[in-house]
């Protein structure tokens, strides 16, 4: 049957308002993607627009299904509010925001009132924040070690203030996921750094509101070893980050193979949020597309 006879029919002309749409869906990029990977404000700007909002919905149109912002809670309440309830609208979740995190001073490693009473503080605001954005998981990082303190009684500290944490945290739900960071490329001298040091700290903690953010950009660099770790390590991980090594750029970049990485997610745990942090390797809107297209590649796992 030639086009002209089968526009000819109104059953066809259906068909053929249906193809139409399914193509305009198609060229507006919307991907059916297989886990909740989530983009970080200012990744696709040169796209979007410097309106989150508009960043917000761009993403969505995409086929993203979560976001992640480490600087939410130096946002306005006004502006978390209207945020999160852009978010419901497009049916997006909220990935992790940063609770917690000194990259210059000894803070969970330490017994001293003001420094403790401070990451309280922290935590307590963090809780609300979460109930405003409908978060479920924010970020702490446990500050530097000491140089003049056995390594063991630091671990007792970050320990005890952590169940502090846990206390705050309990009951509203949210999760404290502890990050480990390298101390080859970028944060020498803080205080965690591989996953069995985080995996024994949250045992230690023995909290539901205490568990590990598995970065694999940085986890690549400390100790490698990535799957089985992960695997070891399960049951006390709450929320990935992703990144390739080098640069710490979008998936396909570098070294780390993503695709076999999402795939064995997927099968622990397809609800879990794989935070985007990471930078784009393109300038400009190419560089935009770049990172789209890398995800649909990685995500195209068999299952």
């Amino acid at each position: 049957m030639n086009r002209r006879q089968f526009i000819g029919t109104s059953l066809a002309g259906a068909a053929a308002v249906s193809a139409t749409m399914s193509h305009s869906a198609q060229a507006a990029g919307k991907h059916d993607f297989k886990l909740k990977y989530a983009p970080h404000f200012g990744m696709f700007k040169q796209s979007a627009g410097q309106d989150l909002i508009d960043q917000l919905k761009f993403m969505a149109d995409q086929g993203f299904r979560a976001l992640e912002d480490n600087g939410m809670r130096k946002k306005s309440v006004d502006m978390q509010n209207t945020i999160a309830k852009e978010m419901t609208r497009l049916n997006m979740e909220m990935g992790v925001f940063v609770a917690t995190a000194d990259f210059n001073n000894v803070t969970f490693a330490t017994d001293d009132k003001d420094v403790v009473e401070k990451i309280m503080a922290d935590m307590r605001d963090s809780v609300e924040v979460a109930k405003r954005v409908n978060a479920k998981y924010c970020t702490v990082v446990p500050g530097r070690f000491d140089l003049g303190l056995e390594w063991d009684y630091q671990t007792a500290l970050v320990i005890e203030n952590l169940k502090r944490c846990a206390e705050i945290c309990e009951p509203s739900g949210l999760v404290m996921v502890l990050e480990p960071l390298n101390p080859w490329a970028n944060h020498p001298g803080l205080f965690l750094t591989k996953i069995p040091q985080a995996y024994m700290i949250c045992r230690g903690v023995n909290s539901p509101s205490c568990k590990i953010l598995f970065d694999i950009y940085h986890q690549q660099i400390t100790e490698g070893n990535l799957i089985p770790n992960m695997e070891r390590a399960w049951s006390e991980i709450g929320y990935f980050q992703v990144g390739d090594n080098p640069g710490r750029k979008e998936p396909g970049t570098g070294e780390i193979n993503y695709k076999n990485i999402f795939q064995w997610i997927y099968k622990k745990d397809p609800s879990l949020i794989v935070g985007m942090e990471h930078g784009n390797s393109k300038p400009g809107t190419e560089g935009e597309k770049a990172v789209i297209q890398a995800y649909v590649q990685a995500d195209s796992f068999q299952v």
